[in-house]
């Protein structure tokens, strides 16, 4: 990685959580929700007062834990987007849980549309009752989708397949409003991404995080993948809002289920919602998952040498490696520059913490 690049900032914020890392960095998280919001068309943009009403609306219904935290980071920057990005969920991921020497390891990329999310993500240490964790997160943003806590085990959040009431690739716009329409609705289910925050702050073990992913109901359909710290501790939980269906042998994952399953769709770029056809659809998420599910090389060198297309493509902003036996997180920041892939931009930052004797 160049050494010119910015570093990726690593913040404690066990005393203040989340809001004390909003108001360590209220320029950042402005900055964060410009370029997230920029992403919307201009007709779209006069909406978002009223999205970040539904959103909130939302989320006091699903009784998430977090809502007084999110009130009070969006009075802090005061704009609107900070509900609605706090609801909102990311485009696409492949992620894998893999085992080397014994030693389960979790490597993931993140691929959403925002440009700068690679540049502004930092690396949060937070603590529940169980212990510290590590949160690949942003300013102003309550969830985790990428976390590892020493010792204890290693997740993230993958986006489920698109719930399809229709078949046509044009109507496309009206299943993805049906589902967030029935997301808003859903009462007394946490957002998938709370729920894993929850997971890092009560669970002790790979057991009980495991337990607590599969039981506890979603607002949404989610795909969680899981390594703890022993051989075989690893696996992939895809979720509907109240089912699970957990897989230990092929423990790859990108946005579709595995096998896929009649009235489902793949996740696509946001650059072909519209003209990508079903099978395509399917293609696209299967070749990523399959393409990191064929890697043969280390885990454990310093370098991401995994992150090769499909895997790395044009909405990639995160590449993350996680080993929560040795205490190893590592994560570089990616971003469109004017070619065709994504570019580094952070250093990779390398975390080895190995966690205090009770």
């Amino acid at each position: 990685m160049n050494a010119l690049l910015p570093p990726v900032p690593v913040v404690d914020i066990r005393d203040g959580g989340p809001l004390f890392h909003a108001r360590h960095s209220v320029k950042t998280a402005r900055a964060l929700r410009d370029a997230c919001l920029d992403f919307l068309p201009r007709p779209a943009r006069p909406l978002v007062p009223a999205l970040d009403w539904l959103s909130r609306r939302s989320l006091a219904r699903s009784r998430s834990p977090y809502f007084s935290e999110i009130r009070e980071i969006a009075a802090l920057l005061d704009c609107s987007g900070v509900w609605l990005l706090n609801a909102c969920y990311q485009w696409g991921c492949t992620a894998l849980a893999g085992e080397q020497h014994g030693a389960p390891w979790l490597i993931r990329t993140l691929d959403w549309p925002f440009r700068g999310l690679g540049r502004h993500m930092e690396v949060a240490r937070m603590c529940g009752a169980c212990g510290d964790f590590f949160s690949v997160t942003w300013p102003g943003y309550v969830g985790v989708l990428t976390a590892m806590a020493p010792r204890r085990f290693a997740a993230c959040v993958n986006q489920a397949p698109m719930r399809r009431r229709t078949a046509h690739r044009w109507l496309r716009p009206y299943d993805y409003a049906a589902n967030a329409l029935s997301v808003w609705t859903c009462a007394g289910a946490l957002p998938p991404d709370q729920l894993l925050r929850r997971t890092f702050e009560v669970c002790d073990n790979y057991d009980a995080a495991r337990r607590m992913l599969e039981q506890t109901p979603v607002a949404r359909p989610v795909i969680y993948i899981l390594v703890g710290c022993a051989a075989r501790e690893r696996c992939v939980i895809e979720r509907t809002e109240t089912g699970s269906l957990t897989r230990t042998d092929e423990t790859s994952a990108a946005n579709d289920w595995l096998p896929t399953r009649p009235g489902w769709e793949g996740r696509i770029g946001a650059d072909r919602f519209l003209s990508c056809s079903l099978a395509e659809a399917a293609n696209q998420s299967r070749a990523r998952r399959e393409a990191l599910a064929g890697w043969r090389g280390s885990f454990s060198e310093s370098r991401f040498d995994w992150l090769r297309e499909p895997v790395l493509n044009r909405y990639t902003r995160l590449a993350v490696a996680m080993s929560p036996a040795g205490g190893i997180l590592r994560v570089a920041g990616y971003d469109l520059t004017g070619a065709d892939l994504p570019q580094s931009a952070t250093r990779l930052c390398e975390i080895e913490t190995i966690p205090q004797a009770a």
